[in-house]
């Protein structure tokens, strides 16, 4: 079947069996391998994007599902060779250790800050809880998402 996706502020069209996960898809067909498979069941939150301006484990949507969507992955925040302020500001806080999680807690916190530039820091506890990490702690990704908030650093609209 064919399949015509969103990604990144790109049209993409793909024939593929419409038993596929759009994580899938996105590792194998786009080489958008910024997106992680983690445990395949939605837990662990690896593979964590945006669709529709929410953060969505990639892992659970089936192909068919991301069709008509707008998806957002890790690949599509940085601008050319400069970092989106979440990306520098987990970098400058200390935010990343093995970074395995790092690309599903970042779409975590854009989608957070795309819908509220001010969270507390309990709206960032929420917003990444399905997001697992064996390396931080967490303290140092809080961080990070507080310091790009408090530094007038935010999520980047990237509607069309």
């Amino acid at each position: 079947m064919k399949f015509e996706l969103h990604i990144n502020g790109r049209e993409y069209l793909l024939e593929t069996e419409p038993n596929r996960t759009l994580l899938d898809v996105l590792r194998s067909d786009l080489g958008l391998t910024g997106t992680k498979y983690g445990c395949g069941i939605g837990q662990c939150g690896a593979c964590t994007v945006i669709v529709d301006g929410r953060a969505t484990c990639s892992c659970l949507m089936l192909i068919g599902q991301a069709v008509g969507k707008r998806i957002e992955t890790i690949e599509g925040l940085a601008e050319g060779d400069r970092l989106h302020p979440l990306q520098e500001s987990f970098i400058q806080n200390h935010g990343i250790q093995c970074g395995y999680c790092t690309p599903g807690m970042v779409m975590s916190a854009k989608a957070l800050l795309d819908r509220n530039p001010s969270p507390s820091e309990e709206d960032i506890r929420v917003a990444i809880a399905g997001n697992l990490c064996r390396c931080t702690g967490y303290v140092q990704i809080i961080r990070s998402i507080k310091n790009a908030t408090e530094s007038g650093q935010k999520g980047r609209d990237e509607s069309p």
